[in-house]
């Protein structure tokens, strides 16, 4: 099937959806841990009902549900890190450094898939470890938050990396239910720890007013269950370098919609704007490489 300009329209509406979540994370008011476990749960039973719908197989065998299960704990951490770095900086400070995680997948990929490394991957990733200088330099106050959205875009990037063994052999929505599952349990079970610890006032903030009931749904079953049920849809017309380039949109569309939103531009200094210009500029021009690099690839195979 060809592409429509609907299809593409529809991807960057799925894009700048997931660019919104971590917006509902700051105006969700409890904690990042206990919004991380409504999420995980809502997007389990959202696509638990997908999977029955469609008639889908709910049960992968023993050895794999143990990797999606574990997978999902990586997925726990990398979403409280992601909706604690928004709160304790700002939106585009956490999505400055959820950018990197091109960086990190350039790095795990070829040491889990046990291949060399490319020559542009190191040379990007310099390129994006200069950004994060700049910003560090003229952002010193939300080191924190840059900090830990670093973090979470490095286990972004190790579950993907997973990921892509895992959709090798099982359903995309199979994988991503019992990650969800996986997240959800490890959450829960990070709560003992978490409030004699981290908890604000030692207790679970699980209470909900209507705001936090409209946002946790929308996180969980439109910019999770929906956005991503639909990007795996537009993938049988749309190309794997379209659909890469574009989600590599996501932290641009999130920064314009918070300064849109939350009027963050105020608050941020040229350096910032400096250092996410020079992370961004490695983001978009990966897909580009990795694609030049693939045709020099094929015309060396048609000369031998």
């Amino acid at each position: 099937m060809s592409a429509q300009p609907k299809d593409y329209l529809q991807l960057h509406f799925i894009v700048m959806l997931w660019g919104f979540t971590a917006i509902l994370g700051v105006l969700i008011s409890i904690p990042a841990v206990e919004m991380v476990f409504y999420r995980t749960l809502l997007a389990a039973g959202g696509l638990l009902l997908l999977l029955k719908f469609g008639r889908r197989k709910v049960l992968p065998g023993r050895g794999p549900l143990s990797g999606m299960l574990l997978t999902g704990i990586l997925i726990a951490a990398h979403w409280i890190l992601f909706f604690a770095a928004a709160r304790v900086s700002s939106v585009s400070i956490c999505l400055a450094g959820m950018a990197t995680g091109t960086l990190w997948t350039s790095v795990l990929e070829p040491l889990v898939m046990k291949r060399p490394f490319k020559w542009y991957e190191l040379m990007l990733g310099a390129v994006v470890i200069l950004g994060l200088y700049v910003i560090f330099r003229f952002e010193f106050d939300h080191a924190l938050g840059l900090s830990m959205a670093v973090a979470s875009a490095f286990l972004s990037s190790a579950f993907t990396v997973i990921n892509s063994r895992l959709t090798q052999h099982h359903n995309h929505f199979l994988i991503t239910f019992w990650e969800m599952v996986g997240a959800c349990l490890a959450t829960a079970l990070f709560f003992p720890l978490y409030v004699n610890t981290l908890a604000p006032g030692g207790t679970l903030s699980l209470g909900l007013n209507w705001v936090d009931v409209a946002c946790l749904l929308a996180l969980a079953l439109v910019c999770t269950v929906y956005a991503y049920s639909v990007s795996v849809e537009l993938q049988k017309r749309l190309s794997a370098f379209t659909v890469n380039l574009t989600v590599n949109l996501e932290p641009i569309y999130g920064i314009l919609l918070a300064i849109f939103i939350f009027k963050e531009h105020k608050q941020l200094t040229t350096g910032f704007f400096i250092g996410t210009l020079i992370i961004l500029s490695a983001v978009l021009i990966y897909p580009v490489l990795v694609r030049m690099e693939r045709k020099r690839q094929l015309a060396v195979r048609k000369l031998q």
